[in-house]
């Protein structure tokens, strides 16, 4: 089965990188310690600090199994092309039926943070504007129904 490619800008791949060292160089061995000093105390069936170690280990070692496979798997977004829609484009879009506007940048799945107007290049209005350009008017199927946005920059 071939995997499913993990889109990245540089930046969030430095991010994982960083994120990546840190637990097998920081947090990996500081929870090493913390699961000896536990198991230390003696009876382990009944040692809070044990299994609250324990399960901190699974956690880290999950992680660091999951930034291995995006990183082996990453494909890294460097040309943005400013006549199209693609990941990495910094998109201004219109909304339709109320004028609103919006600027969004599309990236993969793992950087995505609405929060910071960084949206996913599977989300619904990605989807619809991905390979369109500046005009073009697109419908955006949501959950609360379909509606429609135009393309007014890409940067």
């Amino acid at each position: 089965m071939k995997e499913k490619k993990t889109y990245l800008t540089q930046e969030g791949l430095d991010e994982l990188k960083k994120e990546l060292d840190d637990l097998i160089n920081v947090q990996r061995p500081r929870n090493i310690i913390a699961i000896k000093e536990a198991r230390a105390l003696g009876d382990l069936s009944e040692n809070a600090d044990y299994d609250a170690a324990k399960n901190e280990q699974a956690e880290i070692e999950g992680r660091i199994k999951k930034i291995e496979k995006m990183l082996e798997n990453a494909e890294i977004i460097n040309e943005v092309k400013t006549d199209k829609v693609s990941i990495g484009s910094t998109v201004s879009v219109k909304y339709v039926d109320d004028d609103d506007t919006d600027e969004y940048k599309i990236v993969g799945s793992q950087e995505a943070d609405p929060f910071m107007s960084k949206i996913s290049n599977e989300s619904p209005i990605a989807k619809a504007i991905l390979n369109k350009k500046v005009g073009d008017i697109v419908e955006v199927e949501s959950p609360n129904g379909v509606y429609k946005i135009e393309i007014t920059e890409i940067k």
